[in-house]
């Protein structure tokens, strides 16, 4: 096996194991989609992409951290998303091999720390980060708000505060 940094080349390989990403979480496959948030991605920076190989070239899985800030350590940390094997390539070492180069790449980047979060319900996915160390937060309660509709191109002509409203 081999874990390596994608690029731009690699768009439509790593869109295939994002669109199944996507699915294991509920959403509706979406080829077009998913090549084009990954592609959007790569060139900026915005991410890093880390995919296994077999000997072969043969897709394993992937993940993907984007880059961030902690304010209270003030210091860069990486939030790893996106973790996913193949189903016919579970229980072989994959996803462990996957999360020791994220670890690997955010020391050589200058992290100070990777941060994820996985569904309650995925409790593969958790006893594979508490083997390896990975401790669960009981201090933070997370949140989130829909601002929009999924899919939904960004309005960039509106401010974000508009006069009236101070």
């Amino acid at each position: 096996m081999r874990i390596r940094a994608a690029g731009i080349d690699d768009v439509g390989t790593v869109a295939l194991l994002f669109d199944a990403y996507r699915q294991f979480y509920g959403q509706q496959a979406d080829l077009a989609l998913a090549r084009h948030f990954i592609g959007a991605r790569l060139p900026r920076g915005e991410s890093v992409v880390l995919l296994a190989e077999d000997e072969s070239g043969e897709p394993l899985g992937f993940c993907q951290m984007y880059p961030t800030f902690c304010s209270v350590e003030a210091a860069a940390i990486y939030v790893l998303y996106d973790l996913f094997v193949s189903p016919d390539r579970r229980r072989h070492g994959v996803g462990r091999a996957l999360m020791r180069s994220a670890e690997a790449r955010a020391q050589a980047d200058g992290m100070t720390r990777i941060d994820l979060a996985t569904a309650k319900s995925n409790t593969t996915a958790q006893s594979l980060y508490e083997s390896m160390g990975w401790r669960r937060d009981e201090q933070f309660h997370t949140y989130s708000k829909q601002v929009r509709p999924p899919g939904s191109p960004p309005s960039h002509e509106r401010p974000l505060i508009r006069q009236d409203d101070i």
